[in-house]
């Protein structure tokens, strides 16, 4: 199992329960949409798996590792293994295409030579060979989050977490955002999706959990 969640509660200090008794499991290379109202627990739950949350009670286990109780320092070496894509796509506007997908590259400290490479297959994956040199500013909104996309698999992570992907975008261009999730999945690449369009997740062929009220109501 790539994923597993073993009796997971999330409680917020406020007293807010985000996560209550979730238990799931997902394996390597498998395409996952989690769905339900705002509200319902999506975020939180890829929160607890990138560690920027950690559960209350129960267990979070990636690749066979318990990352429940992981120590701060070793947080930035289990996002070396996770890419996130983010429904503002938050690309820097002050640096080119390059450097925003170059960046975590840059971060885990990788050679300029091989950071090339890497950048330009990233950018060839997600349909934007050539286009190194543009400013964010320039490109349209679905361009921009091929950006995104291509930022979070340029380390190629054998996780994959997006959080309302197309939430800014129109159908077409968000079917074609989720068709090249599809093609990560295929690729081995362990896909978890929050969505709210449910249209879309049901013209897929993935799997779905149904989140409401923090507790997982139906697969």
């Amino acid at each position: 199992m790539m994923l597993v969640f073993d009796h997971v509660s999330k409680r917020y200090p406020n007293g807010y329960d985000a996560l209550s008794d979730v238990s799931l499991s997902v394996d390597a290379g498998e395409f996952v949409f989690l769905t339900g109202p705002s509200g319902a627990g999506k975020s939180t739950l890829l929160k607890l798996i990138n560690g920027v949350d950690r559960s209350s009670r129960g267990q979070v286990h990636i690749a066979g590792q318990n990352i429940t109780r992981l120590p701060a320092r070793k947080i930035p070496t289990l996002r070396q293994s996770i890419g996130v894509v983010f429904q503002n796509h938050q690309l820097l506007f002050d640096r080119r295409v390059y450097d925003n997908v170059a960046l975590p590259l840059l971060i885990a400290g990788m050679k300029p030579t091989d950071i090339g490479r890497r950048v330009r297959a990233a950018l060839s994956k997600v349909g934007l060979t050539g286009r190194e040199d543009d400013w964010p500013e320039t490109l349209s909104g679905g361009e921009q989050q091929r950006v995104g996309i291509a930022r979070a698999v340029v380390h190629r992570p054998p996780i994959l977490l997006a959080d309302e992907p197309t939430g800014n975008l129109d159908p077409d261009l968000s079917r074609e955002i989720m068709s090249l999730f599809l093609q990560f999945s295929q690729l081995g690449v362990t896909v978890l999706i929050a969505t709210h369009d449910l249209e879309l997740v049901e013209s897929m062929p993935a799997r779905r959990l149904q989140l409401q009220d923090g507790r997982i109501r139906a697969e």
